[in-house]
């Protein structure tokens, strides 16, 4: 007989956290079957090839390069060794980040193809997103998690959460990293860093936060083990890059190959004036340059300019977490150390692409502003509807762009 209530609370323990996951799962689905749905109006004709279901339809520029690391590795060379009557410019993929495509080629291992293991990778990430964020909020449905979870499902530039590129899994290292920093455990904080850093220079944002984190974080603690704590996890996040830049030196013999690709190809490695970029990237002519031939599908046809509509969405979510943090501040005189984290890592994330110059995929960067969702939980209803129904309109209008190919 005694040992039925220990029975009856282990099988109410495990119900309880079934349950708990039940709010990420579905997020996890509803944000699959609202982009299909896009997909699926994206498509000229009769739309009964969906681009979504195939692995084609999640492909753009920068897939090609991420799967060709997972498949063979860095290469760097001079594009006229190549091609006869290219410009004089350094070809390869040093330019792009290990994380994800050494995450690709780990899956592969199992008998997947490179290409269906690029949207395992994707889509496990994604729900993993849902899952930390939802333990973050608290996991306890309200009317204010479950509307943070919503605006989650359609978060401007999201539909790159989807796609063969590292924002899934950037943006979920992020979270865990914040997710070590409540927990008080550097452990966890550093490996969330090191991996964010390893995926794309966006994620290299934790490796400031994390150095700030003695200031916020780790309160139980002296300060000279918050500063070590502190000092600690940002060494091993930075360790992200470091290993990266190990990879390119070892299959091309230069430890400036990222930095060379960079500036002969791209023209960047320099800071640069973040409005000048920002205005660069507001007029960047997508719907000129990459505009679909035949007739449009009435979607696709009023999206052709949904990157500027993006900007300020994005500008406008970077002042209301922002906004939101310095209320909290000023009512409870602190914030907790995961809305200091998310804070940071928002403003951040926002930033770095107009300093190091992205008129071209700043869109996709800013969609590991996921983070600051943290913070969402903490707004008005009254914020959190509205930006939910604008946040709608933009993921069907820019997925519309992306699905069209007029994204890269």
């Amino acid at each position: 007989m005694s040992g039925f209530p220990l029975a009856a609370r282990v099988r109410r323990s495990r119900r309880d956290r079934l349950h708990s996951l039940l709010p990420p799962v579905a997020a996890w689905l509803m944000t699959d079957l609202i982009t299909w749905l896009i997909a699926k109006a994206s498509v000229s004709g009769d739309g009964s090839k969906v681009a979504y279901w195939s692995t084609d339809g999640r492909r753009r520029w920068d897939s090609e390069h991420y799967l060709s690391i997972a498949k063979t590795g860095y290469e760097m060379f001079p594009c006229r060794d190549r091609y006869a009557n290219f410009p004089d410019v350094m070809c390869g993929n040093v330019a792009w980040f290990p994380g994800y495509p050494m995450s690709v080629r780990a899956v592969s291992a199992t008998g997947l193809s490179y290409e269906i293991s690029a949207v395992v990778v994707t889509e496990a990430s994604l729900f993993g997103m849902f899952a930390v964020l939802w333990w973050l909020l608290g996991a306890r449905l309200t009317w204010a998690t479950g509307l943070t979870l919503a605006i989650g499902v359609v978060f401007p530039g999201g539909i790159y959460f989807h796609a063969m590129f590292p924002i899934a899994t950037g943006t979920l290292a992020l979270l865990v990293c914040v997710a070590g920093v409540k927990r008080g455990s550097w452990g966890i904080a550093a490996a969330g860093g090191f991996v964010a850093a390893s995926c794309h220079l966006v994620g290299a944002v934790a490796v400031g936060m994390l150095l700030l984190s003695a200031f916020f974080a780790w309160q139980r603690d002296t300060w000279p083990v918050r500063l070590a704590k502190a000092g600690a996890s940002a060494a091993v996040a930075g360790c992200g890059v470091l290993w990266a830049k190990w990879l390119m030196w070892q299959a091309t013999g230069r430890w400036d190959a990222y930095e060379t690709i960079q500036k002969s190809s791209y023209r960047q490695g320099v800071l640069r004036q973040p409005f000048d970029e920002m205005r660069k990237a507001y007029g960047f002519p997508f719907s000129d340059w990459y505009r679909p031939e035949g007739h449009l599908p009435w979607l696709v046809e009023h999206s052709l300019t949904a990157h500027r509509t993006q900007l300020w969405l994005n500008a406008a979510f970077l002042l209301l977490v922002v906004a939101t943090a310095m209320v909290r501040l000023i009512r409870n005189r602190r914030l907790g150390a995961e809305e200091w984290a998310a804070l940071i890592l928002t403003v951040a994330i926002f930033l770095l692409p107009f300093f190091a110059g992205a008129e071209m995929s700043w869109y996709r960067n800013h969609a590991q502003m996921f983070v600051g969702l943290i913070l969402v939980k903490h707004m008005s209803r009254w914020v959190q509807v509205p930006l939910l129904a604008f946040c709608s309109i933009q993921y069907a209008v820019l997925g519309a762009m992306f699905f069209a190919g007029v994204l890269v």
